[in-house]
């Protein structure tokens, strides 16, 4: 199941990625939902945030690649 979960956050930009990340901890916080529940999207925000990590790896890597690695991090 994390595998279809894990495909279908490939289309999403990076900026839908931390969308969804928000909303999903939202939903946690909000304290109306049980156990099963809050561990089933603390798996999703966890998914998303690999997800969201993952891409912002890969923008970097092409920025140091088009500025000949001289680009700071911070």
């Amino acid at each position: 199941m994390a595998d279809e979960h894990d495909a279908a956050l490939e289309t999403l930009t990076f900026e839908q990625l931390v969308d969804e990340l928000e909303r999903t901890i939202d939903q946690m916080a909000g304290g109306a939902l049980g156990i099963e529940e809050v561990t089933d999207l603390y798996e999703r925000a966890g998914r998303l945030h690999d997800a969201a990590a993952a891409r912002l790896a890969t923008v970097q890597e092409r920025i140091d690649r088009l500025t000949g690695g001289s680009a700071t991090r911070g």
